[in-house]
């Protein structure tokens, strides 16, 4: 029941993760780099901040928490991972919500669970190890089916229905960008196991165990914000889009913002659920070790639901839907293999 639960809570973070990219389209006349430097502001510094908050008890501070062994770690893998993260953007934009965070979050699922079991001493080829490997590769399966679904799309499709479902779409350019993603990306969940001397100095202050992962997000997602910035900082100067921020009328400038928060809370969503729901998973190393594959499934799943719901499969055909519907299938399948074994 304890694990169910859990699935069931980072399943709700993963579908607001996977909406996060749906406020997009509100909002007007900024530049792509100007929209991400401003929902990064709210996913990866002002809502983590709120986040790690609730794992400071009484009589301790934030700053002591963060004050120990891994957090200088769990920031440099969030440096590596920010480039995951504007790469993730971009593949987005070259192959749409459920592509392009299918190949991304698919490649970032393998490479994010099987290193950290691999740098922790895992034997993956027997007990656990073994289970925990089978798991990852039929995630791998399900995400090159979809994958596959995604070649068959851009074959049946015009260029005319392509530029309608997505404007930019750039089938070679885009699976490069998301395979870069999903590696660099990766790094996220290396930073989160980074960052165990902090949860467990949570831990023992007496925080909410539901809680004790937040601060070491706010690590990981502080780093990667000094990337992003960095970089959308540059294109401002670069494309002298800079001005855009404020030349707006008040009621963009207000409707950009809101729609920014909203994007950056929902992103943000997926990774206050996971914590919450690996402290269910306690009792089961398994699921602990499987379960940021699980989000990136989750995440695959509710991405392409959201593609269909945006008809960027119209015109894909009868036998293309059928084939991302085995894919999506077999990832279902992924999130329950560990608990049938």
């Amino acid at each position: 029941m304890e694990i169910l639960i859990g699935l069931l809570i980072i399943a709700v973070g993963s579908l607001g993760q996977s909406s996060s990219y749906v406020p997009i389209n509100k909002v007007k006349q900024w530049s792509w780099e100007n929209f991400w430097l401003v929902q990064g502001i709210f996913a990866w510094l002002i809502f983590p901040y709120l986040g790690a908050l609730l794992a400071v008890p009484d009589g301790s501070s934030l700053g002591e928490l963060l004050s120990t062994d891994g957090a200088t770690q769990s920031i440099i893998y969030g440096m590596l991972w920010g480039v995951g993260g504007l790469t993730f953007g971009l593949s987005m934009r070259y192959l749409g919500i459920a592509l392009g965070q299918s190949i991304a979050l698919g490649t970032c699922a393998g490479f994010g669970t099987l290193f950290p079991a691999i740098f922790g001493g895992m034997d993956l080829l027997h007990g656990d190890g073994l289970i925990l490997l089978i798991g990852v590769c039929i995630t791998l399966a399900g995400i090159a089916v979809i994958g596959y679904a995604g070649s068959l799309r851009a074959k049946n499709m015009t260029e005319e229905e392509k530029k309608a479902a997505v404007k930019d779409f750039a089938l070679t350019k885009g699976l490069l960008v998301a395979l870069l993603a999903g590696v660099m990306s990766a790094c996220f969940n290396l930073g989160l196991e980074a960052g165990t001397g902090v949860v467990e100095k949570v831990k023992a202050a007496g925080a909410n165990e539901l809680f004790a992962l937040n601060p070491v997000i706010l690590l990981v997602t502080l780093g990667g914000f000094i990337t992003n910035a960095v970089y959308c900082i540059f294109q401002n100067i670069k494309n002298k889009s800079g001005k855009e921020y404020l030349s707006v009328p008040g009621n963009v400038l207000v409707n950009n913002i809101l729609f920014c928060a909203l994007a950056g809370v929902l992103w943000y969503s997926q990774f206050f659920g996971l914590g919450m729901g690996k402290s269910y998973f306690t009792n089961s190393p398994v699921m602990l070790a499987f379960s940021w594959s699980i989000l990136m499934s989750l995440n695959v799943i509710f991405s392409n639901l959201w593609g269909i719901i945006l008809k960027e499969w119209k015109g894909a055909g009868k036998q293309t839907m059928i084939v991302l519907s085995i894919g999506m299938c077999i990832l279902i399948f992924s999130l329950l293999f560990p608990n049938l074994v």
